[in-house]
């Protein structure tokens, strides 16, 4: 190898910092880890060149055959990682090893708490692989040259992890990457050729690319041999992909190793979905479910979706054109015989066999959800913790998968008290009452809110379950989501309510009689309110409560009014309808009061609390306070 030139002391970005503080104080228990990354980001590398070499064979330089070798001094105490696959330039190295050029960089470190568990799977979540190196490495050298470049613009990149990194241009003769590891005094014991075929068998095997170690017998363990002769090499994984393979010979330890390959995660899915389709299209899908939300899950313009190979050739790492956005969440690959090598995201987007295939994979999707949920209620609600807000967006996304997606979800309701989302719509249905033909919902901003809302007293007093929704994505989700196995889906807090058959004669009867009764007082407190309501009425939702504010038939749920408005949407002016209670003992002292001043003052009063009670901000709170003061100083003579 020739002289350096362009030397240059470089530092890390502050987050890279952070990282590396981490990995070196030995966050990860299980520290081998580091080779399965350091393999994956190589085999990755051979990924890449294989594409790029569609449109430019010269790329290859007459080396077409992908390979990763490891080799190993236990004598120096290092270990060295080589790929023939695209290399890096100057700029890329520099780039790639010394930032986390991935979006959310500040929120994934904002939930880094100290706490080494905690903070190890986030670590896994975020997939910065190449820092992992460090777990066992004092020094970490790199050499590579991006392929297509010439000899003169290989790179030597070094650091000790401790918040600075050299970089130089040298002589290279053979593209790639190789990644020589110092290892730690307490760590050289990684320098060992069994141990070395031992991970990779165990973390690699299924990776497609032959992973190759010097050949040694049992009796000689040296990295270097004292003759002169070049060692021979030889293949320790099964090189295929295992996505190729039939189902009955992969074990579930050979898929939860590719998931983590596939994902860079550090954790098992909680499961996967493996399939072949022969005929009018031909291609092999192996999809997985990840046992927790990756930090950004939120950010819907994040890149994600499914490894697309043609034919076994890498063509797209996350090509989200597969699967609708609201599986985002799914990982693994789908190897396609009917497109063309030289596919690209424009033509994803046009072409009618992606169509075809979209429709298929998200029904298997859901078909691998189904299978879990009804297999395994303890993972499905891991599932449900981690990423029920996203399967929420589905109705509103895939009409066509509708009522399919609404079987998988799950929700909190008035049967339990602590508010975890375990009740299905199929559960609430076989819960229904006799006679009982919707399905009863109340959303709000918390579960106190909505356990406690006085909308719930009819159907407290009958015995009505009703579903608490209480995430931010439930007002979108039941604006699209009406049925469910022939049921209405019925808003408690909507319209003058109709229980229907869950309605004695003596119920009704009751009712029409207090509305006769309570004519006057309705056109008293119509008056008094005014502008704020749309109407006033004899409540049929109320047992114990005085008041309580209903939303229009035709009105936009004040919910979903919040978020329209807050996208910046103009919306028409909604006024809710007040429901009065005349059984209660303010309501009947309301109605006696002869002071039309007085009376206008006490209708206001109920009018805010109304509003409170339904989790509304007042338009003017110092107004409600001096009502209520001037009320309370009554009250104390």
């Amino acid at each position: 190898m020739s002289v350096e030139v362009q030397k240059e002391t470089l530092g890390f970005q502050t987050e890279v910092k952070q990282l590396l503080h981490l990995m070196i104080h030995s966050l990860y228990s299980n520290k081998e880890i580091f080779l399965r990354e350091l393999v994956s980001n190589a085999a990755d590398a051979t990924d890449k060149l294989r594409f790029e070499a569609l449109a430019r064979p010269e790329l290859l330089e007459g080396d077409a055959e992908p390979r990763i070798r490891i080799d190993f001094d236990a004598q120096a105490g290092t270990i060295t990682v080589e790929d023939n696959g695209i290399g890096m330039s100057r700029a890329e190295a520099v780039s790639h090893l010394g930032t986390i050029a991935r979006s959310g960089t500040a929120d994934f470190l904002h939930n880094l708490s100290g706490d080494q568990k905690k903070d190890a799977q986030l670590i896994g979540q975020f997939g910065v692989g190449f820092y992992s190196a460090f777990i066992v490495a004092d020094r970490v050298e790199v050499f590579t040259r991006r392929a297509g470049l010439p000899a003169s613009e290989g790179v030597h990149w070094a650091s000790r992890g401790e918040g600075e990194f050299d970089v130089a241009t040298v002589d290279l003769g053979q593209r790639g990457t190789r990644i020589v590891l110092h290892l730690k005094d307490a760590e050289k014991s990684f320098a060992d050729g069994w141990r070395l075929r031992g991970i990779v068998k165990k973390y690699a095997d299924h990776i497609g690319v032959p992973i190759e170690l010097p050949v040694q017998s049992q009796g000689n363990d040296e990295g270097d041999d004292a003759s002169t002769a070049a060692p021979a090499w030889e293949t320790v994984n099964r090189a295929s992909a295992l996505w190729t393979r039939p189902r009955a010979e992969i074990k579930d330890e050979e898929y939860q190793a590719f998931y983590q390959h596939v994902a860079h995660d550090f954790e098992n899915p909680l499961a996967w979905s493996h399939n072949k389709v022969e005929g009018k299209l031909e291609y092999t899908s192996l999809l997985y479910v990840p046992g927790r939300a990756a930090f950004d899950l939120y950010q819907r313009d994040v890149p994600h979706g499914l490894k697309l190979y043609v034919q076994r050739v890498f063509i797209l790492d996350q090509a989200d054109e597969f699967l609708p956005l609201y599986l985002r969440f799914v990982r693994g690959v789908v190897d396609s015989a009917d497109l063309s090598l030289n596919v690209s995201r424009e033509i994803l987007q046009k072409d009618p066999v992606i169509g075809s295939m979209k429709t298929a994979l998200t029904k298997r999707a859901l078909d691998m959800l189904e299978k879990l949920a009804a297999g395994d209620a303890e993972q499905y609600r891991t599932f449900w913790k981690h990423f029920g807000q996203v399967l929420k967006e589905g109705p509103a996304e895939d009409f066509a998968n509708r009522e399919k997606i609404a079987g998988l979800l799950r929700f909190a309701s008035t049967q339990g008290d602590s508010g975890e989302q375990v009740v299905s719509l199929a559960d609430y249905i076989a819960r229904m009452q006799p006679g009982q033909d919707k399905i009863y919902y109340l959303v709000g901003e918390s579960h106190a809110q909505v356990r406690n809302s006085p909308h719930l007293e009819v159907f407290r007093k009958k015995g009505i379950e009703v579903l608490l929704l209480t995430d931010r994505v439930d007002p979108w989700l039941v604006g699209y989501l009406d049925t469910f196995d022939g049921k209405s889906l019925v808003d408690v807090t909507r319209g003058d309510l109709d229980l229907g058959a869950l309605d004695s004669e003596l119920d009704r009867q009751t009712r029409e009689q207090a509305a006769q009764a309570s004519e006057g007082l309705g056109a008293r407190l119509k008056l008094a309110l005014g502008e704020k309501v749309a109407d006033v009425r004899v409540s049929h939702r109320l047992t114990e409560s005085p008041a309580i504010l209903a939303v229009g038939e035709q009105d936009i749920a004040p919910q979903l009014r919040q978020i329209l408005e807050a996208s910046g949407q103009t919306l028409p002016e909604s006024k809710p309808v007040f429901e009065f209670n005349p059984e209660h003992p303010l309501v009947a002292r309301l109605g006696a009061e002869p002071d039309e001043s007085r009376f206008n003052e006490l209708s206001h009063i109920l009018f805010d609390q109304a509003s409170l009670a339904a989790g509304d901000s007042l338009d003017d709170p110092a107004a409600y306070v001096r009502r209520l003061n001037k009320l309370l100083v009554e009250l104390a003579g």
